[in-house]
C-alpha cells in the first residue's frame, strides 16, 4: 500500500500525452489505410489518392511522435553530467596500468 495521497505523486510523466497522441494517430492512419484499399471496393481515384494521402500523413506524424518519445526516454543522458558520473574510477590494482611488476 503506498502511503502517499494522489496529489503527492506528481504530475507524472510529460511524455505519455504526446505518446498516447501518436499510438493514437498510428490506429486512425492503419483503419483508414484498410478502408480505403482499392482491391476491396473499387472506387474513384481521387478519393482513394485522398485517402492513402490522409492515412500515410497519419501514420507518418504518429510515428514521429512516438519516436520523439522514446528518444527522450531513452535519449543522451542530461549535458550538466558527466558520462558515466556514477561509475568510480579505477584504482591502480588490477588495471594493469601501476608500476609494480
Amino acid at each position: 500500500m503506498n502511503p502517499k495521497t494522489y496529489a503527492s505523486h506528481g504530475a507524472g510523466d510529460p511524455g505519455a500525452v504526446p505518446a498516447a497522441l501518436g499510438l493514437g494517430l498510428l490506429a486512425v492512419g492503419g483503419w483508414l489505410l484498410t478502408t480505403a484499399r482499392p482491391w476491396q471496393k473499387p472506387g474513384h481515384p481521387l478519393v482513394l489518392g485522398l485517402g492513402w494521402t490522409a492515412s500515410g500523413a497519419l501514420l507518418v506524424c504518429g510515428l514521429v511522435l512516438l519516436a520523439r518519445c522514446v528518444r527522450t526516454v531513452h535519449g543522451r543522458p542530461d549535458p550538466g553530467r558527466a558520462p558515466g558520473a556514477d561509475v568510480p574510477a579505477p584504482t591502480e590494482a588490477g588495471t594493469g596500468t601501476g608500476t609494480d611488476g
